[in-house]
């Protein structure tokens, strides 16, 4: 294991952190964890399988004992032709987070979080969420046998995601409001009672495991970087992690360049897009967000200063999607590459379609669009897809004909 330390994202200072809310107690800017990889080679991980744990000497767990895993990463950098040739372009990628274990890129994060916890003596977790991130610290709290309490918008998480999160035998709070509120009530929870751990993407242990993303893509492009990789941004912590990722990669000499970044989020639920767009460097939170990309559906996202800066420094950019662009582009997906994601995930790609429409892709780089959860996660886009999509109704008294099938053919 390489050492590490915790700092400062924004006074670099290394103060003792506060586990109640992963600030610094200095400055109140969020905790990064720093690896000293200055003149390190490359760990020898070539012979390991494909996954978030072939990367353990730059994660942040001291005992390998304390690992607590599903098999998570590993997951498809699909090639994506037909997708491809319908955008007018040459070298597109998908990295399909849906296939982690509990179908979403959270597990990614969850598996070193829960670890860390593990090897701190922790008993009891907590998070809000809009749905993914409960079931995944459901799972894991599971695995490692430790009590799990989520905080959800009450009314405004996925079907797909609740029942993940009921089975795996979490306690569930329902609050009053959005994500955000739900945020806020864990935070103050985590004040108040400091058995609680808190796991969101605030702590920074998760976003080391959210890093593994881009360590995988270079992998996967025999250690070539690509120019662009498209993300769908919530709350911020998985396009600032594979920052982190591609620069750590460039630190031990294993790759030569970095990737630009671009972010995407929901219309009316853009305070990240809009910085940039202005040219900002604060956001102006959004009050009642609304999208049915219920993922990314945040106000007030809390990594932002991570994702500012790695869009500046990548000389990347973020734009916003319509309802309607991400249903057409989940669409095209499954029916062009068979890649079937939830419609956060699919904003990756609606973003990608309006980039090239306004010329700001070129069609021969080398593209990854991130797709981040599973489409059995929501299901409920059921009722918003038109009747050509869903099947035809035949009437009959005891049995289908056989001509009305195939008239309907």
């Amino acid at each position: 294991m390489l050492r590490h330390k915790l700092q400062c994202f924004d006074c670099q200072r290394e103060p003792a952190a506060s586990e109640a809310d992963f600030r610094c107690t200095i400055c109140g800017g969020l905790l990064e964890v720093k690896f000293d990889l200055k003149g390190k080679k490359k760990p020898a991980w070539d012979h390991r399988q494909l996954s978030v744990w072939k990367y353990r000497e730059i994660l942040p767990i001291e005992n390998e004992e304390s690992i607590v895993s599903l098999a998570e990463g590993g997951t498809g950098l699909h090639r994506c032709r037909r997708l491809g040739r319908e955008l007018g372009l040459q070298k597109l990628y998908v990295k399909n987070e849906g296939e982690n274990p509990t179908g979403s890129f959270k597990d990614r994060g969850m598996t070193v979080a829960i670890s860390k916890a593990k090897e701190l003596g922790k008993k009891k977790v907590l998070c809000a969420s809009t749905g993914n991130t409960a079931a995944s610290l459901a799972a894991y709290s599971a695995r490692a046998g430790m009590e799990c309490i989520v905080l959800v918008p009450k009314g405004k998480v996925a079907g797909g995601k609740m029942l993940q999160v009921t089975m795996h035998g979490a306690k569930i709070i329902q609050v009053k409001g959005d994500f955000d509120q739900a945020f806020v009530t864990a935070l103050e929870l985590t004040k108040r009672r400091r058995e609680l751990y808190l796991m969101n993407s605030l702590n920074p242990y998760r976003l080391e495991g959210q890093k593994t993303l881009a360590f995988e893509i270079s992998d996967q492009l025999d250690s070539k970087t690509p120019d662009t990789v498209i993300l769908p941004v919530g709350n911020g912590g998985n396009i600032s992690a594979a920052w982190k990722g591609f620069t750590e990669f460039q630190q031990l000499s294993i790759a030569k360049t970095r990737p630009r970044m671009i972010g995407i989020q929901a219309e009316k639920a853009s305070p990240i897009a809009k910085a940039v767009k202005r040219r900002e460097n604060k956001i102006r939170p959004v009050h009642n967000p609304q999208t049915i990309a219920t993922a990314i559906r945040i106000g007030s996202p809390v990594n932002w200063p991570k994702v500012l800066k790695a869009i500046k420094e990548s000389k990347g950019t973020a734009e916003t999607v319509t309802d309607s662009e991400i249903l057409e582009a989940q669409r095209q997906l499954a029916t062009l590459e068979g890649i079937f994601v939830e419609p956060a995930s699919a904003a990756s790609i609606a973003g990608l379609k309006k980039l090239k429409t306004n010329r700001r892709v070129d069609p021969s780089e080398t593209i990854v669009c991130v797709t981040t959860g599973h489409g059995l996660k929501d299901p409920s886009i059921l009722n918003r897809l038109p009747k050509s999509q869903t099947g035809y109704s035949l009437e009959t008294s005891d049995q289908t004909s056989i001509d009305n099938i195939e008239r309907a053919l």
